[in-house]
């Protein structure tokens, strides 16, 4: 047996790196990243000891030091004073100031009606609030109220602010609390579901703004007329794919983006007269494909591969749509007959993911509801069996692109990150080169983002508008895929830089905070990667060293 002496070394961080990762914190069945609740985290992590050589940036030394520091990260106890204190002292001011003038432009009215209710409950959080505002300069009087008003209420606005920088700035990227409601007349303080080791559940629908991607709102004027210009394009016998291609790029409106995602996946010929024939051909085709394989999937060649769907299944989300027992049998038939059908690579964990944005798009075709508090086995037979075999070939159309991906040892995985790392040196050597300070790997948290196509990080309506834009893109989800990730990664540049340590940067980049994300932010990071895709794809020289 080991002395106390050799236990205590093996923990010692040294310069050669140790395998392994930090428990309940690695993939996606974990919640988001809550800063509010890293903060303690941050705070004993920045938090230099006494004999430490001054300039040199706080490390974890030991597993013991490690495991002090984090052993209330998932605390539930009533500790919301203590809470809301820590988040009034982390906010920036700015942002508070940005967001107060726009919560009195667009909330006015809402806030009179709950100021009485408000003021007694939320009397102690405002005395932290003072006492962060009294450290700024002279500033206008109303902001100031406005600014402790919004840091005590903490609750997320639905409207994301233009930054100076051409950024969308949010409530919830600077004071990432949730919302405060009321339940049967009584004020629900601090939600703290995200701080719970369970997955919590992501709306498909977030605000009115993302009626493109699902839920029935009115539209607006220029929504109705690109919907316009889609039935146009739509309605001739024979469909301009490219002229498609451009209205798609900026997001595709519900009602037509079933037929359109066939279209643009080369699943449909662009002539119209011949559609109908070939969905009932390559439906034929899908269901010979379950009858001759499907029984197979308990021989002893393939009982590993199904079992593996199996377990996969019920880890995807959302949870209350894949949990139905309809869904289930039909994600693993569309798995288990990919699989047989590709033997190169196989089933491989990550394709599971890619069914869902296709299947709920399909669905929207039939459903005017939100698919998530929906019923699957109430639609017809008939129209099940058109959701599962579009489903199949449109997702075998998108994996026919990266299926080096899936691949033995996926090396198209490991070009795709190498190059990722590569692009962020020459783009934010900030960045760069803080993660390499505190040793941290692209492979270590970008593996996921290539393998899942950003669908673990993203909730599944952003997913749904991203890939509008892959499919409208030459090479979306192989190429422009790359663009994504980088403008992904810098976009989340102030919190990164504040992480001083290689636990809080693993936590942060494995958790990024995009609940409550929607079609804006999704936009602006497209037109970001667009950017970076104009500078560099055609010149790769430019961002190797």
């Amino acid at each position: 047996m080991a002395s106390d002496g050799n236990k205590k070394q093996f923990w010692k961080r040294n310069t050669a790196k140790v395998p392994g990762n930090i428990q309940h914190v690695y993939g996606a069945q974990h919640p988001p990243f809550d800063p509010l609740l890293h903060a303690n985290l941050m705070k004993a992590g920045n938090r230099p000891p006494s004999t430490s050589t001054p300039g040199k940036p706080k490390k974890a030394t030991t597993f013991q030091e490690f495991e002090s520091i984090t052993s209330d990260a998932w605390d539930v106890a009533d500790d919301d004073d203590e809470l809301l204190a820590m988040a009034a002292q982390n906010l920036n001011i700015e942002v508070v100031m940005e967001t107060a003038n726009k919560v009195i432009e667009n909330h006015s009215k809402l806030q009179e009606q709950r100021q009485q209710q408000m003021d007694k409950i939320t009397e102690p959080d405002e005395k932290d609030g003072e006492e962060v505002q009294e450290e700024e300069e002279e500033e206008p009087e109303e902001e100031r109220e406005e600014a402790a008003e919004t840091s005590t209420d903490l609750r997320f606005t639905s409207d994301f602010l233009p930054h100076s920088d051409h950024r969308l700035v949010k409530s919830h990227s600077e004071a990432p609390v949730a919302s405060p409601k009321e339940v049967g007349g009584e004020y629900v303080g601090l939600h703290r579901q995200q701080s719970l080791p369970h997955r919590p559940v992501i709306p498909l629908v977030a605000r009115m703004a993302d009626q493109n991607t699902s839920g029935t709102p009115a539209m607006t004027e220029r929504e109705a007329s690109r919907l316009d210009k889609f039935k146009q394009v739509l309605a001739g016998p024979n469909t301009d794919l490219e002229e498609l291609r451009k209205l798609s790029w900026s997001g595709i409106p519900r009602h037509v983006r079933p037929i359109t995602w066939k279209l643009l996946s080369g699943y449909l010929p662009a002539n119209a007269e011949r559609r109908e024939s070939t969905l009932q051909r390559k439906r034929q085709e899908y269901f010979g494909f379950i009858e001759q394989y499907y029984d197979s999937r308990n021989d002893e060649h393939h009982q590993d591969t199904y079992r593996q769907i199996h377990i996969d299944i019920p880890r995807m989300s959302p949870e209350s749509l894949v949990l139905q027992p309809k869904v289930t049998e039909i994600f693993e038939r569309i798995l288990f007959i990919w699989a047989i059908r590709h033997p190169a690579s196989g089933y491989v964990q990550g394709i599971n993911d890619l069914v869902t944005p296709f299947f709920v798009v399909y669905v929207f075709e039939y459903i005017e509801e939100e698919v998530e508090n929906f019923n699957v086995s109430s639609l017809q037979e008939e129209v099940l069996r058109n959701i599962e075999a579009d489903s199949f070939w449109c997702m075998s159309k998108l994996l026919d692109g990266i299926q080096d991906n899936y691949t033995f040892a996926q090396p198209g995985i490991q070009r795709k990150v190498k190059a990722l790392e590569e692009l962020v040196s020459r783009i934010d050597e900030t960045v760069h080169r803080h993660m390499q300070q505190y040793e941290v790997e692209y492979l270590q948290f970008a593996f996921r983002w290539m393998n899942n196509l950003l669908m673990r990080e993203l909730p599944l309506r952003c997913t749904i508008r991203l890939w509008d834009t892959y499919q409208a893109e030459p090479e979306g989800f192989s190429h422009f895929h790359l663009y994504v990730c980088a403008a992904f990664l810098v976009r989340w540049q102030k919190e990164i830089l504040e992480e001083k340590d290689f636990q809080g940067l693993m936590i942060l980049l494995q958790n990024l905070p995009t609940m409550h994300w929607g079609n804006e932010e999704v936009s602006v990071l497209l037109a970001e990667a667009y950017r970076l895709k104009f500078a560099f794809a055609d010149a790769p020289n430019h961002y190797k060293r």
